[in-house]
């Protein structure tokens, strides 16, 4: 839903709307999206935007989205017993892009961008979906609890980051190191493919499971553009908001 939020908000700037309806300004921002398929990406969410039925709204896709995560998240805790429920994984990770992507993309091509609402509901969706997919990892034997519950926090702890960009800065960054949920998606889909394959791997002389390693380097990689990203942002506004003595 987000994904046209900057430029809807300066549509209702020079409108006045928001100011005639008596309703708080959305904060100006810049939306940041750098990721290594974005562009291959945005092209196909239009060709399915404007194939999508009438009936069909983005609500309906924010709510699929939602699903489809949490059918993930189920998918993973059954794998404990079947490992063939990573192919549903794999099935659901699709549905999820499909409605977390689209949303967006259909509100601007038929004009019905709701600014607030969308950036509020998609990040509250995005918060209790990534609970319910990382619980799934925790339960599914394939990933150490530990491990899922420390890529939920570091999650967490980006979007914090990022959400708090967005006010004092007027950026909104949806890709780190162009590096972005898509991509997230695209690995998780690898990883299944080859947990029917192979469920542990021989890393450093000792042995250990696949996600175990994938995830341990994901939780260094997200903690780096934390510490980077926090590091930039406090310097930037340090910069701009210099004490006069």
């Amino acid at each position: 839903m987000q994904d046209e939020t900057a430029e809807f908000c300066d549509e209702l700037k020079s409108s006045g709307l928001l100011e005639k309806r008596g309703i708080r300004r959305f904060p100006d921002m810049r939306r940041v999206q750098e990721s290594w398929v974005a562009e291959y990406e945005k092209r196909t969410l239009l060709w399915l935007a404007a194939r999508t039925p009438q009936w069909i709204g983005p609500d309906h896709l924010t709510v699929l989205g939602f699903a489809a995560q949490i059918g993930a998240g189920v998918f993973y805790a059954l794998a404990r017993w079947n490992r063939y429920s990573l192919l549903g994984v794999t099935v659901f990770l699709v549905l999820n892009w499909l409605g977390d992507s689209l949303d967006g993309t259909l509100a601007r091509v038929r004009k019905q961008l709701r600014p607030r609402y969308g950036f509020y509901v998609d990040h509250m969706v995005d918060t209790f979906g990534a609970l319910a997919l990382m619980g799934g990892l925790a339960l599914s034997a394939c990933m150490h609890p530990w491990v899922a519950m420390g890529l939920l926090v570091a999650f967490l702890m980006l979007s914090i980051q990022s959400y708090l960009a967005t006010q004092v800065l007027g950026e909104f960054r949806l890709s780190f190191w162009r590096f972005g949920p898509t991509e997230l998606r695209i690995l998780l889909m690898f990883g299944n493919l080859a947990l029917l394959w192979k469920r542990s791997v021989h890393f450093i002389g000792g042995e250990y499971r696949l996600f175990d390693v994938g995830g341990a380097i994901g939780l260094g990689g997200m903690g780096l553009m934390l510490i980077c990203f926090t590091g930039e942002n406090a310097l930037r506004l340090y910069r701009e908001e210099r004490v006069s003595k």
